[in-house]
C-alpha cells in the first residue's frame, strides 16, 4: 500500500513538473518599446503583473531605453538596472527588478511575444524600421502612442503605421485619462483598450489591470485611438482660454464643443464609430483631464501669454523639457482633412484653433466660436 502511495505521489510530482514546464514554455515574453514617464509607469504595472501571473507571462520584461550619460557619469540603463529607478523620466518611483532596461533596441524585442509601444510619435517610424524583420512572426502588439501618422495624406492612425511597417496583422491600442505621475502614485485611474480580437483584449487586460488601474475593453479600435490624438487639439484651445483669463465655465464649453466635433469628425472620417466609445475613459474623461492638467494646455496658455510661435514654446514651458508635443501636428493634419472636404463650417472650433496657431488668427476668435456655435441635432439621432 505504501509502495503504491509513493508511486502515485511520484507520478503526481512528474505531472506537476510537466505542467510547470508547459506553463513556462507558453508564458508570453513582454517587451516595452519606450521608457519616458508614461512608458516607465506602464513598466511598473507590467512588471508587477507578470510576476504574479507566471502561467500567462514570462517573468522578465525587457524595456528599451534610449541610453544617455547622467550628470554623475553613470549610464541611465545601468542606474535603472541597479537602483531600479528611472531617475531621468520617473524619479522617486521604484521599478520592479524583473524589468530590465536594454539600450539595444533589436535585442530588447527579438524574443518578445508581446510588444508595448510607448514612445513619442515622431520617433516611431525610425524605431519600427530598425526592428522590421527582427521580431517574432505572430507577435501581439499594443500602441499607447497618442498622435497621428503625418507621413501620409489622409487620416492615418499610429496603429496603422506600426501594422504596415512591421506587417503585424492585428494591433490593439490603449488610451485614457492617464496622467503618468498619478498612475505611478497608484491613484485610481481608468483606461480604454481598443481591440478587434477578444483574445488579444483579454490578454492585454490581464497584463495591464491593477486595482488602481481599471481597464475597459471595446472593439472600436479606430475611435479609441482617434480620441487619444484629437483631445490634444482641444487641450490647446483650453490653454488659450486660460491664457485669455477666462475660467472653468468657459473651458467647460470648449471641452463640450470639442467632444461634439470629435464625434462628428469620426462619423465623417471613421464610419462605424460608436457614440458609446466617446463616453469611455479614452473619450470624455481624457478630454477633461488633458484640458485641465495636460502639457498641451500649458502650451496653449503660453502661446497667448508670451506671443511666441509654437516652435519657440518648447524652451519657454519648463514642463516640456525641450520636447516637441504631437498636438500641433495633429491639429494641422485634422484641419487639412476638414478643409479638403470643405467642412470648415461643420467644425468651427478646430478651424478657429488652426487659424490661431498657424495663420496668426486672434485668440479671441475662440470666444466668438463658443458664443455662436450651433447645435449638433443629428448627433442625437
Amino acid at each position: 500500500m505504501r509502495a503504491r502511495f509513493r508511486a502515485w505521489r511520484c507520478f503526481g510530482n512528474v505531472i506537476l513538473t510537466i505542467q510547470k514546464r508547459s506553463a513556462h514554455n507558453t508564458a508570453r515574453k513582454v517587451a516595452i518599446v519606450g521608457s519616458g514617464n508614461w512608458g516607465t509607469t506602464i513598466a511598473r504595472v507590467i512588471g508587477s503583473n507578470v510576476a504574479r501571473k507566471p502561467d500567462m507571462f514570462h517573468r522578465e520584461v525587457q524595456m528599451y531605453v534610449f541610453d544617455s550619460v547622467l550628470d554623475d557619469g553613470r549610464r541611465l540603463t545601468d542606474v535603472i538596472n541597479t537602483d531600479h529607478v528611472n531617475v531621468k523620466n520617473l524619479p522617486g518611483h521604484v521599478i520592479p527588478p524583473n524589468v530590465v532596461a536594454n539600450p539595444d533596441l533589436q535585442d530588447s524585442v527579438k524574443d518578445a511575444d508581446i510588444l508595448v509601444f510607448n514612445l513619442p510619435p515622431m520617433f516611431l517610424e525610425e524605431t519600427c524600421a530598425q526592428i522590421k524583420g527582427k521580431i517574432k512572426e505572430n507577435v501581439l502588439a499594443i500602441s499607447m502612442i497618442k498622435g497621428l501618422d503625418h507621413s501620409k495624406k489622409g487620416l492615418h492612425l499610429i496603429s496603422s503605421q506600426i501594422k504596415e511597417i512591421l506587417e503585424i496583422p492585428d494591433i490593439s491600442v490603449m488610451m485614457g485619462a492617464n496622467i503618468a505621475e498619478e498612475v505611478a502614485n497608484e491613484m485610481f485611474s481608468e483606461s480604454t483598450i481598443g481591440s478587434k480580437s477578444f483574445e488579444s483584449g483579454r490578454i492585454f487586460k490581464e497584463l495591464l489591470s491593477k486595482p488602481y488601474f481599471k481597464i475597459n475593453v471595446v472593439k472600436d479600435v479606430e475611435a479609441v485611438e482617434f480620441c487619444g490624438a484629437f483631445k490634444n487639439c482641444i487641450a490647446l484651445g483650453a490653454g488659450i482660454i486660460d491664457g485669455l483669463g477666462y475660467q472653468n465655465n468657459t473651458k467647460a464649453a470648449v471641452i463640450r464643443i470639442g467632444l461634439e466635433e470629435a464625434y462628428e469628425f469620426s462619423r465623417v472620417f471613421l464610419p462605424g464609430s460608436k457614440m458609446a466609445t466617446f463616453f469611455e475613459s479614452c473619450g470624455i474623461a481624457d478630454f477633461i483631464v488633458t484640458c485641465y492638467g495636460g502639457k498641451h494646455r500649458l502650451v496653449g496658455e503660453a502661446f497667448v501669454k508670451t506671443g511666441k510661435k509654437l516652435n519657440d514654446l518648447e524652451a519657454v514651458v519648463p514642463e516640456l523639457r525641450h520636447r516637441k508635443l504631437p498636438g500641433p501636428d495633429t491639429l494641422e493634419a485634422v484641419y487639412e482633412l476638414i478643409e479638403a472636404k470643405n467642412l470648415e463650417n461643420k467644425f468651427p472650433l478646430i478651424t478657429s484653433l488652426y487659424r490661431v496657431f498657424f495663420k496668426e488668427g486672434s485668440a479671441n476668435d475662440i470666444i466668438t466660436v463658443l458664443q455662436s456655435h450651433e447645435e449638433f441635432p443629428e448627433i442625437m439621432k
